[in-house]
């Protein structure tokens, strides 16, 4: 049984959809705006994602499975986080999408968080995916021309 709470947060980015798309999907990229997690997958839909690291002293490593992969549009995955408290079972993990649309040479992006067991790990889960958005916009931004 899916959880009914979900988390949605947007930016605009002052680059091109293709610029944004590399910083998804990209480790080297993504560990710059990410919490400093190394990011592993091939990126193919089937495969594993895992996000391994050390956050506030504690070592972590989540994963999951991509579930759609539309370059430029859309990016989707399963996701469980070791840091949860929350059991590792298939009912337990969230499903991350990303989506873009580009608009006058910026780009919009909009994280959405599915399967979220309760109110308060919804506003969690909102709170730091606008941490990761707004470290991802002042990335590459910083590399404006």
């Amino acid at each position: 049984m899916k959880n009914e709470y979900s988390a949605q947060v947007s930016q605009t980015i002052n680059a091109s959809l293709w610029e944004v798309w590399e910083a998804l999907v990209t480790p080297e990229i993504i560990k710059k705006y990410f919490f400093g997690t190394d990011a592993r997958s091939d990126w193919t839909v089937g495969s594993t994602l895992t996000f391994t690291g050390t956050w506030e002293g504690k070592t972590y490593e989540d994963k999951g499975t991509i579930l759609e992969n539309d370059p430029g549009k859309r990016l989707k995955y399963s996701y469980w986080s070791s840091m949860s408290g929350i059991e590792d079972l298939p009912e337990n993990y969230v499903d991350i999408t990303y989506e873009l649309n580009e608009k006058d040479g910026k780009t919009m992006i909009t994280i959405s968080q599915d399967n979220i067991p309760s109110e308060e790990m919804k506003a969690h889960a909102a709170e730091n995916w606008g941490k990761v958005l707004n470290g991802l916009k002042d990335l590459l931004e910083q590399n404006d021309k």
